[in-house]
């Protein structure tokens, strides 16, 4: 029986910077469909309308999604925007370049997204000023101490905010997302990351505790649908 009490530290198998092959694209095709069906989406375009009273009217507003993987939540964020007439300004930034290459190829008809391959912890990324720092399923793959620094240096950079949607690690959303991947026949990669992904997501005092940690006060925190964490953290650039 897995332990829910704590993250757990196991590796997935798409935390090898390397990968890249048919298996990962089918991954992250079903991680669309995952997203879209369980509306993973809703936890980021929920708050970005609660800021958008926020945003400067005389340009696009700019917003990088940390960790973005095969671009789907930039592809939504896009469609939301132009929904709402909204000129953004989109940037995605992943550190394996077959995510970049694919991510790029799939929004060939979002001229407002633009991809590049960085590592966060470098330097240049360091020295962004967006208006918003986004990410989605990405904090669940960092040990405490990576997730304190992230957490203090993305509020520094974020000039209105940091939004973050991840996992709540539950006993439920763990047997159902696992039995789920095996029932539609998902990939390998999906199969073992998926249930994995859970065990290393958060519950509230997880993140009560990494927020002290990080030295962040101004924040809030929702659980949402379908056992997801939202976190937004006010931006002080």
């Amino acid at each position: 029986m897995p332990n829910f009490a704590s993250r757990s530290a196991e590796a997935e198998l798409m935390d090898d910077l390397t990968l890249a092959s048919e298996a990962l694209r089918q991954n992250l095709d079903e991680l669309e469909v995952i997203n879209t069906r369980l509306g993973g989406y809703g936890v980021i375009t929920h708050a970005l309308a609660g800021l958008q009273p926020q945003f400067a009217p005389e340009r696009p507003v700019q917003i990088v999604d940390v960790g973005s993987g095969g671009g789907d939540t930039l592809r939504h964020v896009a469609r939301w925007a132009r929904s709402r007439g909204l000129p953004v300004a989109l940037i995605g930034v992943d550190a394996n370049a077959f995510m970049v290459e694919y991510a790029a190829g799939r929004s060939a008809q979002y001229p407002e997204i633009h991809y590049v391959q960085q590592n966060i912890f470098a330097p240049d990324f360091a020295a962004l000023r967006p208006d918003i720092i986004m990410c989605s399923l990405f904090c669940h793959h960092f040990d405490d101490e990576q997730l304190t620094q992230m957490l203090r240096q993305w509020q520094q950079q974020a000039r209105v905010a940091v939004v973050i949607n991840d996992l709540h690690r539950h006993p439920l959303a763990y047997h159902s997302i696992r039995w789920l991947t095996r029932l539609l026949g998902g990939s390998y990669l999906v199969q073992n990351d998926a249930p994995l992904s859970v065990l290393r997501g958060f519950q509230r005092h997880d993140w009560q505790r990494l927020l002290s940690r990080a030295g962040v006060q101004n924040y809030q925190l929702r659980w949402r649908w379908a056992f997801r964490w939202q976190l937004i953290l006010a931006g002080q650039a």
